[in-house]
């Protein structure tokens, strides 16, 4: 599959962000601001991850939000206007849904692949390489997570991982996840950031309201069959969901 076709396939997929959290650990600053606002180099984090989308020509994003916190994206939207995405649609969340239950209220719009995003995280790699090995895939996956290395795998989910037959191939199945395992299998973990069909929505019990895509979708895709992982190469990935993991990014970056 050609750079260019992929490109032109990246460029008009949907990219959900995911920005509706509370961002716990990070009180008592985030009690007085949402987590995707706080700075890196003295640009909200959610600015840097909008970089990456329009670096690849995705300049249409959704992002999910927290009711009480509509306010504050207004407030960023006037304040980055330059910066800002003119076509960013911001979308509301009558009650906390998690990582995967606030999709009910726009999956009626994803009926082709499409991109799903925490909002809290810096990540800068080739959307282009992931798409293809997601398209290419034979195994025709759900759902493929972008995967990056890190050094301290314990302190997250470590996906079991089944190498792809040629060894060398970024790509791989994943049959589980381990939550802070002592002896991490790999040192790869996921980035956040998805590469979803819209066959993802069949495995979500909406009934539930408040779904996890952690818990309750990306088990059941596993079990299928049908989760896979790609390691992401020469990228920049930073966790900033602790005060700790935010100066280092803020560091690092």
């Amino acid at each position: 599959m050609c750079s260019v076709f992929v490109y032109s396939i990246v460029k008009y997929m949907r990219v959900v962000i995911l920005a509706g959290g509370l961002g716990t650990r990070l009180h008592p600053v985030t009690l007085e601001m949402p987590k995707p606002l706080l700075t890196v180099k003295r640009r909200p984090i959610l600015n840097h991850l909008l970089d990456l989308f329009k670096k690849h020509g995705i300049d249409q994003p959704t992002i999910l939000i927290n009711k009480n916190h509509l306010e504050d994206y207004q407030w960023w939207q006037k304040r980055y206007e330059k910066e800002v995405p003119a076509n960013l649609e911001l979308v509301v969340e009558p009650e906390p849904l998690g990582t995967f239950g606030g999709l009910k209220i726009v999956k009626e719009r994803l009926n082709e692949p499409f991109i799903l995003s925490n909002g809290d995280e810096l990540k800068d790699f080739d959307l282009l390489a992931l798409v293809k090995a997601h398209k290419e895939n034979p195994a025709k996956p759900a759902a493929t997570i972008a995967l990056v290395e890190v050094e301290n795998p314990s302190d997250y989910g470590v996906p079991t991982l089944i190498e792809d037959k040629y060894g060398a191939s970024p790509v791989c199945r994943i049959t589980s996840f381990l939550e802070k395992p002592v002896n991490p299998p790999s040192n790869f973990i996921s980035s956040g950031l998805y590469i979803l069909e819209p066959e993802i929505f069949q495995y979500a019990d909406w009934s539930k309201g408040f779904l996890m895509i952690e818990k309750d979708i990306f088990p059941k895709v596993a079990a299928a069959g049908k989760l896979a992982g790609y390691k992401v190469k020469n990228g920049k990935w930073f966790d900033c969901g602790t005060f700790s993991r935010w100066e280092k990014a803020i560091k690092e970056w």
